[in-house]
């Protein structure tokens, strides 16, 4: 059983990556017409307009650092970061942890999984 997992774990940073990366460029593009997406969160137009622009660059970022850079994998996960502490504090967090009542636990996961792309790059 030892083998196959060291026979996986070159291969296991791909469910990571794409399922961050998916989720990421899905809910980015999501956003559009942000002038919707901005009056839906009370959000000023051009913040609006940096968050969906910055969640699609982030979820380019982790696939194309796959096939290109360290860095570029690595400033991908920077913005998932930044991105999930802003939902976290500013959307989530007074619904407490549960998603099922709004709460910040898919963020919570998405922000961690972005921490680890982040400290590991192209290593994971």
């Amino acid at each position: 059983m030892d083998g196959l997992f060291k026979a996986l774990a070159p291969h296991v940073h791909w469910g990571l990556r794409v399922s961050l990366a998916a989720t990421f460029i899905y809910h980015g593009y999501a956003k559009f017409p942000i002038a919707d997406f901005s009056a839906a969160m009370d959000m000023p137009a051009p913040l609006a307009l940096a968050v969906a622009v910055a969640e699609l660059v982030a979820g380019v970022a982790l696939l194309a650092g796959a096939f290109t850079r360290d860095l570029v994998t690595r400033i991908g996960a920077a913005i998932v970061i930044v991105i999930m502490i802003g939902a976290i504090f500013i959307v989530h967090l007074p619904n407490g942890f549960n998603v099922m009542n709004g709460g910040y636990e898919f963020q919570l996961l998405m922000l961690l999984t972005g921490l680890y792309l982040l400290a590991k790059g192209n290593d994971a």
